[in-house]
């Protein structure tokens, strides 16, 4: 299994060489063959090769079998127009790489209750996935600029019924392994690309008659994660409005910094944190990784086909969290073990070898 990583800007080299050492960990105690190739994206790759996005860069992602990022951005290229920016070099990788769906899952982590700012009756049992739809909409619809006065600015959202079709599949297909349910988030009363949007899934719908289909306007859903989230199980949504209720959904792990993410739907899958490259803690050691490690398990989960090895970096992280290990961004008041970046890495990278050993144990007799 080939793997390119692409560390990119701030927190993201940092929760980036987390998740590496933790996925190397697990894939030399369950046998998995894993090359990494580590290239550059975002402000770093600019810095050297004067754009986000290097061809020598895209070509090892393409190459490879998955990708697996850390984050983009740098307050120093803010003035740049925004195909020049470090983001552009996120959204090129989506595209070369053509995965559609993207993949959050958020579940509430019993001993991360006191990190959540929402009461425990509210969240506790929450365990929701949002699949996002990653490559139309809004993000990448055209004609879309600035005038040059700088008085008027324009971007488009188009959607198109098979791009809606593909994806509404992979959350169909995916409610039939958890608790199938699938809830739809649109603006249908406003949007003529959520009018289709609805219709399109309720047509794929017909396929799924053991999967409820419910609806949300993506207003009713943001309010619904905060004050009901234990009522969803998969929510299905467009690029725009999944970019945002997948950062709301953060509150109810009690940070942004431990949701991972897969986009899947092509030949090279594509993995990494929600969060972004956070330069103000840039750095100091302090950020959180596991939201980075949680990727390189989904990694092993649906590009190496392990369910093993991806459940054993779960239960690694869910044991560090039990044991009462924190980064600064879950720790409660009172809090006397704060870790940092890296002890926490290397706590989880131990434990899931531990964990290893005993499936391999209990496989063998």
């Amino acid at each position: 299994m080939k793997v390119t990583v692409l560390p990119g800007d701030g927190i993201g080299i940092e929760v980036c060489r987390e998740a590496v050492k933790v996925l190397c960990e697990a894939a030399a105690a369950f046998g998995i063959s894993l090359e990494t190739e580590e290239k550059l994206v975002g402000g770093a790759a600019i810095r050297a090769a004067g754009k986000p996005f290097p061809d020598d860069t895209r070509a090892a992602c393409v190459a490879g079998d998955a990708v697996l990022l850390g984050a983009v951005g740098s307050p120093e290229f803010d003035d740049l127009l925004p195909e020049n920016r470090p983001e552009a070099g996120l959204l090129q990788l989506r595209k070369a790489l053509g995965g559609f769906a993207n993949l959050r899952p958020a579940a509430a982590i019993p001993t991360l209750i006191g990190s959540s700012p929402l009461r425990p009756e509210i969240f506790a049992g929450t365990d929701l996935l949002i699949v996002r739809e990653l490559l139309g909409g809004i993000y990448f619809g055209e004609p879309r600029g600035i005038n040059s006065d700088k008085t008027e600015a324009f971007n488009t959202m188009r959607y198109t019924a098979v791009e809606v079709e593909r994806v509404a599949h992979i959350a169909f297909e995916t409610a039939r392994l958890r608790r199938k349910k699938v809830t739809s988030v649109d603006k249908a009363n406003v949007l003529e690309t959520s009018r289709l949007w609805r219709e399109t899934v309720v047509r794929v719908a017909s396929e799924y008659a053991d999967v409820e289909l419910e609806h949300l306007f993506v207003d009713a859903c943001a309010m619904h994660l905060v004050t009901n989230p234990t009522r969803f199980d998969v929510i299905l949504t467009e690029n725009l409005f999944g970019d945002i209720l997948s950062d709301e959904a953060a509150v109810l792990t009690g940070s942004l910094g431990m949701l991972g993410s897969a986009t899947i739907g092509r030949d090279v899958d594509f993995y990494g944190p929600v969060h972004g490259s956070a330069p103000e803690i840039a750095g100091s050691n302090i950020a959180n990784p596991l939201g980075a490690i949680a990727s390189a398990a989904l990694l092993l989960r649906y590009t190496a086909k392990n369910e093993q090895a991806a459940a054993a970096i779960e239960n690694a992280i869910k044991w560090v969290l039990e044991k009462g290990y924190r980064t600064a961004d879950i720790a409660e008041a009172g809090c006397t073990m704060i870790v940092s970046t890296n002890e926490i890495g290397s706590l989880v990278a131990n434990r899931t070898v531990e964990f290893a050993n005993v499936s391999n144990a209990y496989h063998a007799v």
